[in-house]
């Protein structure tokens, strides 16, 4: 039985990037939900990662409008206008490495402590978008450093507070979610145009996911398709 009620509420995280938009675009258009907020680094209540007091600001600035019933997390960065992902260990260096891990994996751990308290304990999914190239048994091409282990570690937070949920929030699904290639601002070096999906689409394809989950489901690597992926 799905987690999340016929008529439910949503908050998404990072509602001014490519896939973020396209999330708030369909909820706001769904007719089982209720209402849909979005935040990001700009809005009435900011959060930025290279800011990471305004985590805990802005769960405490949206207390008044909880419970929701569904919250997605779509932060995330693979690039910058300084470097890309490493091709080769030479490539490793600790600025790049640093900014990942803080993106990719700090900022997502401390807004699952921070939002979860804004979840609804009856029934309620909390997602996370992180990446396969993440996944360690998955990895056969080698390169990308920073952004896979920064994936990585984001993947073991999630699977470890899963864990504690299963005690302290039963009704609630703590999980990651893959998107695939989606053409976006992160994925157009790497020809996301040509090979990635429509924003709308891929949002969709993992909105349905989400949607269908049980509280069994918790704890699990998931990709847009519904396929469990190995961590």
């Amino acid at each position: 039985m799905s987690l999340i009620p016929n008529s439910f509420r949503a908050l998404v995280i990072g509602s001014s990037g490519t896939i973020g938009s396209a999330f708030v675009e369909l909820l706001e258009n769904d007719p089982a939900c209720l209402g849909v907020m979005g935040i990001h680094r700009n809005s009435t209540s900011p959060i930025d990662y290279q800011d990471l007091s305004t985590i805990e600001s802005a769960a405490k600035a949206l207390s008044d409008e909880a419970p929701f019933q569904l919250i997605i997390n779509t932060i995330g960065i693979l690039h910058s206008a300084d470097w890309m992902p490493e091709k080769r260990l030479d490539d490793l260096n600790a600025e790049q490495l640093q900014m990942l891990m803080q993106i990719n994996a700090i900022g997502p751990g401390l807004t699952i402590k921070h939002f979860s308290k804004l979840l609804d304990p009856a029934n309620s999914v909390m997602a996370t978008l992180s990446a396969k190239v993440g996944s360690i048994e998955d990895n056969r091409l080698g390169g990308w450093y920073s952004y896979r282990a920064s994936k990585a570690a984001l993947n073991m937070l999630i699977k470890t507070a899963s864990i504690e949920f299963a005690r302290t929030k039963p009704n609630t699904a703590l999980v990651a979610v893959h998107p695939g290639t989606v053409n976006s601002h992160l994925s157009k070096p790497f020809k996301g145009e040509q090979i990635g999906r429509p924003p709308l689409d891929a949002a969709q394809d993992m909105l349905n996911v989400l949607l269908s989950l049980n509280k069994e489901d918790s704890g699990t690597f998931i990709s847009y398709s519904g396929e469990q992926l190995p961590w």
